[in-house]
């Protein structure tokens, strides 16, 4: 089992970052793929970013790619997403992900099946 808390979320500035964090407890944190989702008011909850077990593979939807990092620590059980050059739009409670298949291939994206409790992220421009 894998039990994940996100940390970080707040007031994103215009023009400024901002670091989210997960950490995660349980043995399997680094054989697995992590990803980042959000969910928006009134919309679906949608990818944002994953990374497989090792961190060598990245995937970004095409709403973040080249503003959004995501990278992982695996001797901390954490992963992280850097926020740069934030939109109206990366408002939202962003939720971190593990998959539920221990090295998995990122093709076809895996199925996550454990979950935080979200973290808010409000953009001010």
């Amino acid at each position: 089992q894998v039990q994940l808390v996100e940390s970080g979320g707040g007031l994103l500035q215009s023009g400024g970052s901002l670091r989210l964090s997960c950490a995660a407890s349980g043995r399997s944190f680094s054989s697995r793929a992590m990803a980042w989702f959000r969910q928006a008011p009134g919309k679906e909850r949608e990818l944002v970013a994953a990374i497989n077990w090792s961190g060598l593979s990245t995937d970004y939807s095409d709403s973040v790619t080249c503003r959004f990092t995501i990278s992982r620590d695996n001797a901390k059980n954490t992963v992280y997403l850097q926020m740069n050059s934030p939109k109206n739009e990366d408002k939202a409670v962003y939720y971190c992900a593990a998959a539920t298949i221990q090295y998995g291939s990122m093709q076809p994206p895996p199925a996550y099946d454990y979950w935080g409790q979200g973290t808010q992220v409000t953009v001010s421009s």
